[in-house]
């Protein structure tokens, strides 16, 4: 009796869980389409305004000369181009005159995310690399992008990324692809290429949402039969294989190169897709394996942190302890999306039948949350060994900014409050991203510190 009763409540979380995120994703594709319209409407009964400003060439030169500052989206996240006028970051990319906002694959994996990237900055046919395509059962040559976006970048002309959750990791494994050469036609890339990094609730060490969404504990690969995760790949396969054109256009999952299209497998593709016997699910190529703990120390395996680049990451959190009990820091400041999963991971236990995932393994070091990741996760990479870190409690910990080192300070806040809806973060918002966008100007530099827009040095 008390078996089917913990059986039927977990039924009720899935459905109440299901319909919340699909709620969301309802209202993130509808605000955007209402915006388009909006936009479209504006344009076609008010004449546009002549008095063009024009801007000060020299001040365009200068601004020319900075290195872009490059904002790469999470998972389910979108680029510049996608769901309209819509902005994954809020609009913060507004705040400075070189901001890039690449458009990669939301669901795909780190590693296929971290090729796109490459491509999308200097331009050329994404290539995943023959090795991997053939391992994972998807074409080996992706999107071409005709002209990069940044395609004089190299040693001299690095780069600024900020990654928002895993995001974050995206650009790391790019760094460390960029040092060990891994681009054919490429041969001088290097780790230098990479100025600074910055982590907006990143996905370093992985998370427990994972297991609480359907990631088998056991293995941190494969999903249990019934939860919110089966769904999500169910709803994603027949998503591209009806591969309606205008849709995938407005918002895409990134699997295009696995040819999930009904034009390309037919009926029978799909029913093998769905079956688990084919596309990224079956392979374990897509983001959710990259977030479970098992797979962040896989990939954190390979990567480094390096002598000359800047590290600065934010971590957010969503609890507090009451007699010793992790719980909620807040009901109305949490997201509703979030908030369930907020105490969800906060009172979440390893399986005691399941061997942990790392020596010295403890549930009490995981409880802090922001609802999608761990906030231990988020400081600097921890597993399978801890880089080089400082915590930073008021600005001047960290001033100078010396390289190498993973600054982190934590912040109050869920996992989405620094995207989508700026008006949910308020004033923080603007703090946030003006401190980062100020780190980048001013503080973070080689040779010489850049010139800034209207600024003339003597």
């Amino acid at each position: 009796m008390m078996r089917l009763w913990i059986s039927y409540l977990q039924l009720v979380e899935l459905f109440v869980s299901s319909l919340v995120h699909l709620l969301y994703g309802f209202y993130i594709f509808s605000s955007a389409v209402a915006g388009d319209l909006s936009q479209a409407l504006n344009e076609y009964f008010h004449k546009p305004n002549v008095n063009v400003e024009i801007k000060n060439e020299i001040s365009k030169a200068n601004a020319d000369d900075l290195p872009p500052i490059v904002l790469v989206h999470g998972i389910f996240g979108f680029g510049k181009g996608r769901l309209g006028a819509l902005s994954y970051f809020g609009g913060a990319e507004k705040k400075d005159e070189r901001v890039l906002v690449p458009d990669l694959g939301s669901l795909t994996s780190i590693y296929d995310r971290a090729r796109e990237l490459f491509y999308y900055l200097k331009g050329g046919q994404v290539d995943y690399g023959e090795e991997h395509s053939t391992a994972c059962g998807h074409s080996q040559f992706g999107r071409i992008y005709e002209q990069g976006n940044y395609p004089e970048w190299d040693e001299d002309h690095p780069i600024h990324f900020v990654g928002h959750s895993a995001g974050a990791q995206v650009v790391r494994v790019l760094q460390q692809m960029l040092a060990d050469k891994a681009f054919k036609g490429y041969e001088d890339t290097s780790e230098n290429w990479v100025l600074s990094i910055t982590s907006l609730s990143g996905a370093f060490n992985g998370t427990t949402r994972t297991y609480t969404d359907g990631m088998q504990p056991e293995d941190g690969k494969t999903l249990k039969p019934i939860c919110l995760l089966q769904l999500c790949r169910i709803g994603v396969i027949i998503y591209d294989w009806f591969d309606i054109s205008w849709l995938k256009n407005y918002y895409n999952f990134g699997f295009d190169h696995f040819n999930m299209s009904w034009k390309k497998m037919g009926i029978w593709g799909l029913v093998d897709c769905l079956l688990g016997n084919a596309g990224p699910f079956a392979s374990g190529d897509w983001i959710l394996p990259d977030l479970t703990i098992q797979g962040s120390i896989r990939l954190n395996c390979h990567l480094q942190t390096f002598p000359n680049t800047y590290y600065f990451s934010y971590a957010t959190k969503r609890t507090t302890k009451i007699m010793g009990i992790t719980v909620p820091s807040s009901i109305l400041g949490i997201h509703p999306m979030l908030f369930i999963r907020v105490l969800q991971m906060s009172q979440w236990r390893y399986p005691p039948d399941v061997p942990p995932p790392y020596k010295g393994y403890r549930d009490e070091d995981w409880q802090d949350n922001d609802g999608a990741l761990n906030t231990i996760s988020m400081t600097h990479p921890r597993l399978p060994i801890e880089h080089p870190n400082c915590l930073v409690e008021k600005e001047s910990d960290c001033n100078p900014l010396q390289p190498g080192i993973w600054y982190y300070k934590y912040v109050e806040g869920d996992h989405i409050l620094f995207i989508i809806n700026r008006e949910r973060a308020g004033v923080q918002f603007d703090l946030i991203y003006d401190s980062i966008f100020q780190r980048c100007r001013k503080h973070v530099f080689r040779k010489k510190p850049p010139t800034m827009p209207n600024e003339i040095h003597h």
